[in-house]
């Protein structure tokens, strides 16, 4: 996830991000690729935009202007069938830029917003979701007159009072949680997957040597003897996936999380029989039907039958993100400003 910022580069670079969007195009506002000389890390789409991006940045990195913003015409210029606009900020990868990145990194969990200079002298500062200066160019230095922040919007290019043109760019945590019990060979792979999209994930297992040496920078590994305080610690509408080695754990588990009224989703691997043996040992305890119906078992997309772990892996995580993009919708109907940014 974000390749852009977690690559370790060590030779000068230029920050592509899409700045507008008008019409259809290949990405969204906000997406990014970090370019050097001899590679790239994460990507604006691909296609003849992307190349043209990476032609014009290695440029840049010949001693071209230190930052610009380029407007893409997909259809008549480049050929593409989106057809829309693309505009395109190209930034060095200085030290202030570098010093910006640095913190955002370390803030990747954390809502930030990216404040960087298109015309002019480079400069680059770095606001926590408060406005608060956290990093970067600090209050007055070479910025003068900027409007405030509208943080109803994403990824957009502003004015200050000189004409001279910034570009905002909400940097925002993932809203997406899982909460993983397992770490067999399926919640290997489902974690390795999960690497790559934006989310973060908590995996809790008893065992703690069945945890790989290295974990994607988006997960957590959680080894405890008391897995069911997870369940209790999890933020609300979190997203639960049991598949421990144990059926008994699973039942404990099972009955935690349903235990809970502010469950996102949850879903349990095993098959039909599994579910209706569960649903008949829940229901003696005396949890509400309702809240058992919600339990996803089996858990997959339908049609895919293969039991290969990265199968299943695969399935999960698509029947995930589809979970997720439709709670990002039902809290965009709910106008939550922070989750408008998110989307864009």
């Amino acid at each position: 996830m974000n390749e852009w910022l977690t690559a370790q580069v060590s030779e000068p670079a230029v920050l592509v991000t899409v700045a507008v969007v008008e019409g259809s195009g290949p990405r969204e506002p906000g997406a990014k690729m970090l370019v050097t000389a001899r590679g790239q890390h994460d990507t604006i789409g691909g296609g003849h935009l992307e190349m043209c991006a990476i032609e014009l940045a290695r440029e840049m990195l010949a001693g071209a202007p230190a930052a610009r913003l380029e407007r893409y015409a997909l259809g008549p210029t480049l050929g593409q069938c989106c057809g829309g606009v693309v505009y395109l900020a190209f930034e060095m990868v200085d030290a202030s830029l570098a010093g910006v990145l640095a913190s955002l990194h370390a803030r990747r969990r954390e809502d930030s917003w990216r404040l960087s200079a298109i015309d002019g002298c480079p400069v680059a500062r770095l606001l926590d979701a408060n406005g608060v200066i956290v990093a970067g160019a600090a209050a007055g230095e070479g910025i003068v007159g900027v409007p405030a922040l509208d943080h109803a919007r994403g990824t957009h290019i502003l004015r200050d009072a000189s004409g001279r043109r910034w570009l905002a760019d909400p940097c925002l945590a993932p809203r997406a949680h899982l909460v993983l019990f397992g770490a067999g060979h399926v919640g290997a792979a489902i974690v390795r997957m999960l690497g790559e999209l934006p989310c973060t994930v908590t995996w809790v297992d008893e065992r703690e040597d069945m945890f790989p040496a290295s974990v994607p920078a988006n997960v957590t590994i959680e080894a405890t003897d008391m897995p069911e305080a997870a369940v209790a610690d999890a933020p609300s509408n979190a997203s639960y996936l049991v598949m421990t080695h144990s059926h008994a754990l699973d039942q404990r588990l099972s009955e935690a999380i349903l235990g809970r009224a502010d469950v996102g989703w949850f879903g349990l691997i095993g098959s039909h029989t599994k579910r209706v043996q569960f649903e008949r040992r829940m229901a003696a305890r005396g949890l509400p039907q309702e809240r058992i119906l919600n339990m996803v078992c089996p858990i997959g997309l339908p049609g895919i039958t293969s039991k290969l772990p990265a199968a299943i892996a695969a399935s999960v995580c698509a029947q995930l993100l589809m979970v997720w993009e439709a709670q990002q919708i039902a809290a965009l109907n709910d106008s939550e400003p922070a989750l408008r940014l998110a989307s864009r």
